[in-house]
């Protein structure tokens, strides 16, 4: 039995184009026990360009991460939503902003279904993290407000893919408005703590002894691509548990529980001890 749960909290699983559950039997070969997969943009699962691509996207999501959980000794959960940079392409097919974001929007709350019904655990939102124009900006800031209020509605935490950076006080500031508390906003591809919001910190040394060091909760993620012209990209699906045996050789024994033990427990309401077997059911 492994020594603890070990969470990879952001890692996309391609059952069209890559290797899908088959990542997940190479992560618990590895030592890993738990996963949050996350949607591949709707545009590289589904050839649809309408509101059919988002549930498309959603249900192959779910299919592959219940895949993923005959391989794992623990759980893996989907977590879904829309990319922020498909209002670019949209942009690219003559939609206007407002446009698009309405489209993205509804995209959310057909994500937000899913987190009613089951079985996501949470949505995933953000804004563009390269230079864009005004217009654009707007608009993908009332598509993030858009998320964090269904995030209060339904009762989950909304994962951020956004520009960098370690604080984010009108993001924190929307989603105290809507009644989602700041720790269920969550930073997707964090390089260390974060004011106003759970980092997901991408498991580089530095970034997570960053993040050990400091007295917040955290998570660990690869932001695995899945995708074959990229094999490996971000990080390899190996990546998260290698870092928890460095981490604590390293001495971070208690950054490694908050990590995999009590940050999921407090932000998703998942118990990654009682969810771990003996032995992977597929093993």
């Amino acid at each position: 039995m492994p020594e603890t749960p070990i969470l990879d909290h952001h890692m996309h699983l391609d059952p069209v184009n890559g290797e899908g559950a088959a990542a997940a039997e190479r992560f618990a070969a590895a030592g890993g026990t738990h996963l949050l997969v996350l949607n591949k943009p709707s545009w590289t699962l589904s050839d649809r360009t309408d509101e059919r691509a988002f549930r498309e996207t959603f249900e192959l999501t779910c299919e592959v991460a219940a895949a993923a959980d005959e391989h794992l000794p623990g759980r893996a959960w989907p977590v879904l939503g829309v990319h922020p940079a498909l209002i670019s392409r949209l942009r690219e097919r003559g939609y206007e902003p407002e446009e698009a974001g309405e489209f993205m929007r509804v995209g959310l709350e057909i994500a937000a279904d899913f987190v009613a019904d089951g079985p996501a655990v949470a949505l995933k939102s953000g804004r563009p993290h390269y230079e864009v124009e005004d217009a654009v900006w707007a608009a993908s800031n009332a598509t993030l407000r858009h998320a964090l209020g269904l995030g209060a509605e339904v009762g989950c935490p909304v994962q951020l893919h956004t520009e960098g950076g370690d604080a984010f006080p009108n993001i924190a500031e929307w989603a105290g408005e809507r009644g989602l508390a700041p720790e269920q906003v969550v930073v997707h591809y964090a390089e260390g703590p974060i004011e106003g919001a759970t980092p997901s910190v991408i498991s580089d040394k530095e970034n997570l002894v960053a993040a050990a060091e400091s007295d917040g909760g955290f998570f660990m993620e690869t932001d695995f691509m899945d995708d074959p012209d990229r094999p490996g990209a971000v990080l390899g699906v190996r990546t998260v548990p290698r870092r928890v045996r460095w981490l604590r050789e390293q001495g971070y024994k208690a950054a490694i529980e908050r990590a995999h033990i009590e940050m999921p427990a407090r932000v998703y309401g998942i118990d990654t001890e009682a969810t771990l077997e003996t032995e992977p059911r597929n093993s």
